[in-house]
């Protein structure tokens, strides 16, 4: 107990390294065979050491943790507990943070099977695991199942006197409405929730401002740019001025919303301007890492089609240094940054820097994506331009060759990008002194012949 209390405190400070060593320490004293409480102590211990780990930006690690004292829980509880279907559906969250849906769609399924099991008394329960199945649902695209699930989590919760959390589903149903195009409804669903945020929580809540964030991406979609714009200033009104005790990173969020709907009607000054402000307010906070490299990353894309080239790199350079320290080296977002920063450092006339990034990025993208995938073969592409740019012709042409052979096979002759590519490989076989093969070489050909491309892992 003493631990936990002393990495408790550790936390509370911000100070999750040290509390991390405390927790490891902590679950190991704990023995099952003893009894209920030394179990329950055990599965408390892994599951703080997984907010911790998680708090650290290392989801990962927080994943095990959770489904380590979820197995801990199950052994001294039995697998029908009420208490065991709000760990299914605590580590569902996890994995849904983590984008690994249909793990987290198993799980929370198992904790609507549980409640369901136990009746009346854990129908708001089961309201909260049908409100995250209908958001699962959403992300893979299931709309039509999503719908049903939160209309009926809606309904109980309404039928329990829940209006703050009744209105958070009416927002995610107006959501589910605005994917199916259904845009009568969702804006009915928004002001909805809109009206009780604004009873239950006041005028300049920050909740308030996620509804006309949400308004504002309705009638941008829906090509009405004077209604979303005036919506996009209605929330930053709510976000420069908001009711004292709201932590900084909600507040933070809401202007990366804006900034996304200021960015797709093209006035990125502006979506650049509420991104600092948004950095400011997460101020390097630890566990926050991930976020705010994702934000880098979004305006180092705008520095480069502003063609600041030289903001664009700074931007990028530190959201990959934050991405590498979280554990994210391996996800295809990090190779798609990578490939980002390297064409950056082209503008910027960094040759060799930017064929150490495109051939980073190839090896993560062949193993995320795959090899015929259009963000693999577009890292090709790049990289057999920066061979050619740093005198490595004849690699250039052996990536371009396989490159335009794929792109031939999938979008056809005709297609733009495939003859652009093309007239590409005869200049540079013109310039080896060359002739195009016409047997399509495959994949791994390529591997063998190239010492630079490594070898998918199975």
């Amino acid at each position: 107990m003493c631990l936990h209390v002393t990495a408790a405190i550790y936390c509370s400070l911000g100070q999750y390294n040290e509390a991390v060593p405390l927790l490891e320490q902590s679950i190991e004293i704990p023995v099952i065979e003893e009894g209920q409480e030394h179990g329950l102590a055990k599965f408390a211990g892994h599951m703080q050491l997984g907010d911790t780990y998680a708090m650290l930006g290392q989801l990962e690690k927080a994943i095990t943790c959770y489904t380590t004292g979820l197995e801990v829980q199950k052994q001294v509880l039995g697998e029908a507990d009420p208490r065991i279907g709000e760990t299914c559906r605590y580590l569902a969250e996890a994995y849904v943070q983590a984008l690994q849906f249909d793990e987290a769609q198993r799980l929370c399924q198992m904790a609507l099977d549980i409640h369901r099991e136990n009746g009346s008394p854990a129908l708001l329960e089961e309201a909260e695991d049908r409100r995250l199945m209908g958001l699962i649902c959403e992300t893979k695209g299931d709309h039509e199942a999503a719908l049903e699930h939160l209309v009926l989590a809606s309904m109980t919760m309404v039928a329990n006197g829940q209006e703050t959390d009744v209105a958070s589903v009416d927002c995610s149903i107006g959501d589910t409405y605005l994917s199916l195009s259904r845009y009568d409804e969702a804006v009915f669903a928004y002001e909805k929730a809109l009206t009780a945020f604004k009873t239950t929580k006041g005028e300049n809540h920050p909740a308030v401002g996620s509804v006309f964030v949400r308004l504002a991406d309705l009638f941008n979609k829906t090509g009405k740019l004077k209604e979303s714009k005036s919506y996009c200033e209605n929330a930053l009104r709510i976000y420069e001025n908001p009711v004292p005790g709201i932590p900084p990173e909600e507040i933070a969020s809401g202007l990366t919303n804006v900034s996304v709907i200021y960015e797709s009607m093209n006035e990125l000054d502006q979506a650049i301007k509420l991104l600092h402000k948004a950095l400011k307010l997460y101020n390097d906070a630890p566990g926050q890492q991930s976020t705010i490299a994702g934000i880098e990353a979004q305006m180092g894309v705008m520095y480069y089609m502003l063609g600041n080239y030289s903001e664009s790199y700074k931007s990028f350079k530190s959201a990959i240094s934050k991405l590498r320290a979280c554990g994210k080296r391996k996800s295809a977002f990090f190779g798609i940054v990578l490939n980002q920063l390297g064409l950056a450092c082209v503008q910027r006339y960094l040759t060799h820097e930017a064929v150490d990034l495109f051939e980073e990025a190839k090896t993560i993208l062949e193993q995320e994506c795959g090899p015929y995938h259009p963000d693999t073969l577009g890292v090709y592409s790049n990289l057999s331009g920066t061979y050619d740019a740093s005198g490595r012709l004849d690699d250039a042409i052996e990536i371009l060759e396989y490159v335009v052979v794929t792109r031939e096979e999938k979008l056809g002759t005709a297609n733009p990008e495939v003859c652009d590519e093309r007239k590409r490989l005869a200049e540079l076989l013109k310039e080896a002194g060359r002739v195009r093969s016409r047997k399509a070489r495959s994949l791994e050909t390529l591997l063998d012949a190239n010492p630079h491309v490594k070898r998918l892992g199975n």
